[in-house]
């Protein structure tokens, strides 16, 4: 990624970001130009959304791709949120025992990747169990 895009993405970065259709009131992450569920019929504005919500389902990723051998095992999971959207995330800060389906759990800003050692650090969201 370019760095002119990268710090064009830093708000969408460091908060979750959506958008909510003023017809059907549907929310949406993330953010979408038209609402596919009324086509369009209402205007879509930017919605900042509460990072709040519950796990729908997970896995414990055992075996992981290259890059990530030193997390495994972690977990992945779809998130519903509060205001509606489900989000696939890393769900961290906890060992994988702990996590169960209808857990709460809120948004966390964590490193994502690097590029290479002397480049930008690419922090993005992943979901942490509520205490």
């Amino acid at each position: 990624m370019g760095v002119p895009r990268f710090w064009r993405e830093i708000p969408y970065r460091y908060q979750l970001i959506g958008t909510k259709c003023s017809n059907c009131r549907s929310t949406f992450f993330p953010p979408r130009l038209i609402c596919p569920n009324c086509r369009g019929a209402g205007k879509v504005e930017e919605a900042k959304l509460s990072g709040g919500g519950e796990v729908v389902t997970y896995t414990v990723v055992r075996v992981p791709p290259e890059g990530f051998e030193k997390q495994a095992p972690y977990v992945v999971g779809i998130v519903k949120l509060d205001e509606g959207p489900r989000i696939t995330s890393q769900i961290v800060d906890c060992e994988p025992e702990d996590v169960r389906i209808g857990s709460r759990v809120r948004t966390v800003f964590r490193k994502i990747d690097e590029e290479g050692p002397a480049g930008a650090i690419h922090y993005g969201y992943k979901f942490a169990l509520e205490q």
